[in-house]
This record gives structure tokens, C-alpha cells and sequence, in this order.
């Protein structure tokens, strides 16, 4: 189907404005979430999550924290996905109903991923997935939005080009301009440049690499480099990568299938992707070519070879356990090749390096990133970053899709492209942007943030609880018993003392010492204290913390029990 290039709004008046919103994504690497709006109805962009960070103790994933945009379920015309990505569809089966189930909107297989999470969520209501075809326009009124391809680390991404009667707004998803794209389907430059001669009121680009200099090479050559690595091998090959780079996983098949290996797949994520990958037709190996776990003991160990995750030293995945040889199945030997194909996450360099380590004490022959050219980045480079800039020629500029040094980085250099600098506004979540032909303003910060989810918790654990946390890692706990004469003050029984992860109870000395800094509080005879026993709870917690920040210098956490008899 041809596109009729005629824009539905001809001359977008000077007056009409639109408002952005960021609900996640800027100031911070996931939790991609941008609102846009016009006149009351709105168009969401994007819906992810992130993973914990190391302060994070014991949590599985923070999402947006959408109270913004809480009781207007009714004005939001729809969701559209950018890709498949976990930053920009992992928070869809947590937030859908909160956002009143509006119709989600994305390639085949961004929904083909994410309604595999969906199966996993008991939703009240059967979501609403639309198929998009990026050669035909969706009206979504008052916004009609054109999709065009943006080449990634998954296949099937888009961007967006979203007209609206205040002017034509551009969004790149994440993206890298490939000189040589696998599938073919590069970075459409020449729809940019249309949409720049057009007129663009407001371009948002991806800014993950723009401390990245020059352009980002192609996909291919890792293809180039497993295809070196792979003949050499006389044992076992492994590679560890992101699930969703499908382009990467083809590749490694390819060379496995050259060298006359069968084929491996495990971990419960690969499995899902190499399975939906088939299934749509994006990966592609016949049946035949595949192994289970029951058919390694009966193949040569150079006839092997096994595609997994864990590439970030993840707690528990197959990599970490083969890694540490608690694997039931899969044990390396000397001359076995381990290779992980995948960037190493800022923030993971620490147990991705306790893996490396682990894996050269079972043999295995190691290749990663710092040493070897095993992964390329999805995102564009500095130069890549420029060209597409000079190629919109946006009125208003919003770097996204990054920490805030790199919002600011991506803000300069649209400078070298021409742009204003007082036309390229530096924002982050929470604060919305009017924008109209004549200009922007900056309105008042919103309520954003993140949202906790622990187990099937979303949104019971607050930050106060992840401070407890923290504090029962790193100085461990004391619980102290008493009990009182009821309605009294005088001890019937204890101060006993319970530890974890403190120093033992054995230490007579110091419990003795805090024993007697209880004895002294109940002698000091406050009438207040029989009349409300939480209040001698927490006179008992904050004198006791006190006592072992000064003659320990620590600081446990406290947890009298005051009893009475």
C-alpha cells in the first residue's frame, strides 16, 4: 500500500499546543513511559520497567508510577509500543487496568511478546491487541500516527511520527542506523527526511549512547566473529545473550549449523523468544536441528551447541549455575567455549565478572566483551544521533531514553545539528512541556516515580521498607524482650537478646551493658511510658541504637517486644 505523504492537518494553526508528559525514561535507563496530550485525550507511548538496582534489595522490578494520569482512563486513546523490549513493555500486564485497558498497539512480535506476560498476570479483562501495519496510518483522533522502521537489537521496531492540529511530532523509539541490516529493514533515514521537509513541531530521540562516538557498526559483525570462533572449538559452545535479540541468536544458530552442531536452547526466557520468533517467522532452523537436555550425553561433545541467558550474572539463571557447576545437566570440561554476547549492563559488572571468573575455573575458554568483538550495541552512536537530527530539523527538540548526563550530552549536540539551544529542553519524569508553533513552556512538576513490585506485590513495598532493608544488610538486627508488671514499670522477666546478623549473643559484655541502658529508662519512673507502652517501645529502640552506634559503631536495626504479666 502507497502512503499518501498529504498530512491530514495542512497548516497546523500557530495557537493549538500540545502537552508531553514523561512518566519514566528520563533521568534513568528503563522505565520507558512518554504521555502525549491534546485537549484532553491522550496518547501513551511505551509502557516499561526496570530492573532493581543494587540498592534494591530483593525486589523484581520498579514500573511508573502513573497516579498522573489516575481516573483518566476514558481520555487515553491508546498505547503504542515502540518494540519488544522489557523497557518498553514489561510494565503493560501491571498498569493496563490501572490505565483503564485502553487498545495497545504494536508489531507482531512486540504483542506476540507481550502477550506472552499477559498469560502470566490474571487480568479481570481481556486486553485489547492491535496489530499495526507500519505501511498504513492509524487514526487514533484527534492524533493520527504513521509508523516507520527503526533498525535495533530486536527485530520489528518502529518509530512514530504522530500528527497532531498543533504539528507533526516525532518519536525514534530506540534505534542504531545499520548499514547492513540481517532482515533488511534498516532505519527508514529517507521517511526522516521527508518528515523533516514536512515540518516537525517536536523531535524526541533515543539518547542511550550518545557518549558513544562515531556510528554504531552493523549486527553483522558479530555474525563475523562467531564464524571465527566457531571451527576452533573442539567442545561444548555456549552463548549467552539477550533472549530478544533474535537477529543474534539467527547468527549463532547459523554458525552452529555450519559447523555441524545441534542446537541447545534453554532458560525459560530464550525458550519463549526462540518459540514466538519461529512461530511468526523471524527465526528460522528446522526441527530437526534441535537437542533436549536428555541428548547431551549421546552427541560428541563438538557436536554440541547451547544458546541460553544469564549473560548479566542474573542470580539463579543457567549461565550462574553452570558457572558455579551446580547445573544437574550441563557441566563444562577444558575446552569448552563459553561466550557472552551481550553488553555489560552499568551496575552488573560485578557478578557478570564473578561469573567470567567461575566459568574459567570449570575449563571453559571464555569470550566477552572487553576482550573480544562478541556484541554490538542497538543503539545509535554520537554521529548516527547527529544525522538523524539534521535529517527531522525538528522546531523543539526533547532528548529521552537516558541517565541525565546523557539527556544533556544528546542537548548539546543537537546544537551542532543548528538547533537553538533555548529550543532543546533538558527534562526528566514528572515534568510537563506545552509545545506550540510559537513556543514551549515548562508547567509545574507532577507526582512520578517508581513503583515497587515485590513477589505479587505492586505498589506495598515503599521506599521506607527498602531502607530497612538495607539497614538489615549491612548492620543485621536486634530483637529485645522484656516483660513488665502490668501497668507497670517494674521487669518481671528479661531484657533477653535475640541477633541476626549482628554480633552474637555469646558477647555478654555489651547486652549486659544494653540490659542495664533499659534498667535505667524504666527507673526514670515517666508516667508516660505505663500509659502508652508504644512510646516505651520506641524510647527502647532509639536509646538501644544509640548505644551500639557508640560503643560499636554500628547501627541494627531494633525491634523491642514489651510484654506485661
Amino acid at each position: 500500500m502507497t502512503l499518501s505523504r498529504k498530512p491530514p492537518f495542512a497548516v497546523p494553526s500557530a495557537t493549538e499546543s500540545i502537552r508531553i508528559l514523561p512518566l519514566g525514561g528520563l533521568g534513568e535507563i528503563g522505565l520507558n513511559m512518554m504521555v502525549v496530550e491534546y485537549r484532553d485525550k491522550i496518547l501513551i507511548i511505551d509502557c516499561g520497567l526496570m530492573f532493581p538496582e543494587s540498592n534494591m534489595m530483593g525486589i523484581d522490578y520498579a514500573i511508573p508510577d502513573v497516579i498522573a494520569l489516575a481516573d483518566r482512563g476514558s481520555d487515553i486513546v491508546g498505547l503504542i509500543l515502540t518494540h519488544g523490549h522489557e523497557d518498553h513493555i514489561g510494565a503493560v500486564p501491571f498498569l493496563l487496568e490501572r490505565l483503564g485497558n485502553p487498545p495497545v498497539f504494536g508489531t507482531p512480535l512486540t504483542l506476540g511478546l507481550l502477550q506472552g506476560k499477559l498469560e502470566e498476570h490474571d487480568l479481570e479483562k481481556q486486553p485489547d491487541l492491535r496489530l499495526i501495519d507500519p505501511a498504513v496510518r492509524l487514526p487514533l483522533p484527534p492524533f493520527e500516527v504513521e509508523f516507520f522502521r527503526a533498525a535495533h537489537s530486536i527485530v520489528d521496531g518502529v518509530g512514530l511520527a504522530i500528527r497532531t492540529p498543533a504539528g507533526l511530532v516525532v518519536h525514534t523509539g530506540d534505534f542504531k542506523l545499520d548499514p547492513s541490516p540481517l532482515d533488511g529493514q534498516g532505519t527508514d533515514l529517507e521517511r526522516l527526511r521527508q518528515l523533516g521537509d514536512e515540518g516537525t513541531l517536536l523531535l524526541f530521540s533515543d539518547s542511550t549512547n550518545v557518549e558513544s562516538p562515531g556510528h554504531t557498526p552493523s549486527e553483522r559483525e558479530v555474525g563475523k566473529m562467531f564464524a571465527e570462533i566457531f571451527p576452533r572449538c573442539r567442545g561444548w559452545i555456549m552463548v549467552a545473550a539477550f533472549a530478544s535479540n533474535i537477529h543474534r541468536i539467527q547468527q549463532a544458530i547459523d554458525a552452529a549449523r555450519a559447523n555441524n552442531r545441534r542446537i541447545l536452547i534453554t532458560g525459560r526466557s530464550m525458550q519463549m523468544v526462540c518459540r514466538v520468533g519461529r512461530e511468526l517467522g523471524y527465526l528460522h532452523f528446522p526441527d530437526h536441528a534441535l537437542i533436549g537436555l536428555d541428548d547431551l550425553g549421546s552427541l560428541p561433545r563438538d557436536r554440541v551447541f547451547i544458546i541460553t541467558t544469564g549473560s548479566q550474572g542474573e542470580f539463579r539463571s543457567v549461565l550462574t549455575r553452570v558457572a558455579l557447576g551446580e547445573h544437574r545437566q550441563l557441566r563444562l570440561e577444558k575446552g569448552d567455549v563459553v561466550i557472552l554476547s551481550s553488553k555489560f549492563i552499568p551496575g552488573n559488572e560485578k557478578s557478570i565478572h564473578h561469573t567470567i571468573n567461575n566459568l574459567f575455573r570449570r575449563g571453559a575458554e571464555v569470550y566477552y566483551q572487553t576482550i573480544h568483538p562478541v556484541h554490538v550495541s542497538g543503539h545509535a552512536g554520537r554521529d548516527d544521533l547527529l544525522e538523524v537530527i539534521s535529517l527531522v530539523r525538528p522546531r523543539f527538540f526533547v532528548p529521552v531514553h537516558g541517565e541525565y548526563r546523557h539527556l544533556v550530552q544528546h542537548a548539546r549536540l543537537a546544537g551542532k545539528a543548528g538547533l537553538a539551544p533555548e529550543n532543546t529542553l533538558v527534562i526528566e519524569n514528572g515534568q510537563p512541556l506545552t509545545v506550540s508553533w510559537e513556543g514551549c513552556r515548562l508547567e509545574e512538576s507532577v507526582h512520578s516515580g517508581r513503583t515497587l513490585v515485590d513477589g505479587k506485590g505492586v505498589g506495598d513495598l515503599g521506599f521506607d521498607q527498602l531502607r530497612d532493608r538495607r539497614q538489615l544488610a549491612h548492620h543485621g538486627m536486634v530483637v529485645v524482650q522484656i516483660v513488665l508488671e502490668a501497668g507497670g514499670t517494674r521487669i518481671l522477666n528479661g531484657p533477653q537478646f535475640h541477633t541476626r546478623g549482628f554480633i552474637p549473643q555469646e558477647e555478654k559484655e555489651y547486652y549486659d551493658l544494653a540490659g542495664e541502658v533499659i534498667r535505667d529508662l524504666l527507673a526514670e519512673g515517666n508516667a508516660d511510658f505505663i500509659d502508652d507502652r508504644d512510646l516505651l517501645r520506641e524510647e527502647i529502640r532509639r536509646r538501644l541504637q544509640r548505644f551500639f552506634n557508640r560503643t560499636l559503631q554500628k547501627r541494627p536495626m531494633v525491634l523491642p517486644l514489651v510484654l506485661e504479666k
